[in-house]
């Protein structure tokens, strides 16, 4: 036990790790990930049940973290020369001093000017400029579809998901998203614009989400799981994130 009541020290798969402990209101059962930027498990578990019995169980993952930390990839920094997806399609980062600072797209290649000391938080800037545009028009289309009103879009970078939607109506959505192919992030918005309507993960939650994208986004779904450790790869705060 550590000085935080909510950390604690367990052994999983021979090894000795942190982990935190998290009561959810709206949590049915316990879920385990593993934080790679503070290399730490996080635990949540229900309002109401045995701590001991929990933390029990989150010791008997070592196959999980075993096969998680085997997927971890080192962090890809932005630089001249690097290669990233943008909406799926790999781009190079060619930078040239003498350029505009402001990144602009060409032919799967990405082009940007300023002191190459910057090139990083540039090309980050305009990531996350291309992923609020089109997260906020796809969100406010669906949601005329579903027949409500979105309050507010926004863009962050969040650990262990790639959206949420509050009770008010507001949305938010990993700028990571606009790394991966495009019906990722579109069934990504019907996913949390299904939440205007239903919060909860229902059957009739399912079934917009279904009716609004046109399918079943399992093909989607999958593709996160397989890559989206590699997208928390590229950039500055890489992570990894599992279950």
């Amino acid at each position: 036990m550590t000085s935080d009541p909510a950390l604690h020290r367990i052994r999983i798969a021979e090894r000795e790790m942190t982990l935190r402990l998290v009561r959810r209101p709206r949590a049915r059962r316990w879920t385990l990930r593993y934080d790679g930027r503070q290399h730490l498990l996080c635990l949540s578990v229900p309002p109401r049940g045995s701590v001991k019995a929990a933390l029990d169980w989150a010791a008997g993952q070592g196959d999980w973290l075993d096969r998680i930390l085997a997927r971890r990839v080192a962090h890809q920094p932005l630089d001249h020369g690097a290669t990233i997806p943008f909406q799926g399609v790999p781009h190079r980062i060619d930078w040239l001093e003498t350029r505009p600072r402001r990144v602009e797209k060409a032919d799967g290649v990405l082009l940007v000017g300023g002191d190459r000391a910057g090139i990083e938080r540039r090309v980050l800037r305009w990531l996350r400029e291309q992923a609020r545009h089109e997260l906020s028009t796809q969100s406010s289309a669906m949601a005329v579809q579903a027949g409500r009103v979105i309050r507010s879009v926004g863009v962050g970078d969040p650990r262990t998901r790639w959206g949420s939607c509050t009770a008010s109506g507001a949305i938010r959505y990993s700028w990571r998203l606009i790394l991966a192919p495009p019906d990722v992030l579109t069934a990504t918005v019907a996913h949390e614009v299904a939440h205007l309507v239903h919060m909860h993960h229902g059957p009739e939650f399912h079934a917009l989400v279904a009716a609004l994208l046109g399918r079943e986004p399992k093909a989607e779904r999958a593709w996160l799981r397989q890559h989206g450790v590699a997208l928390h790869a590229i950039g500055a705060g890489a992570a990894v994130t599992g279950a």
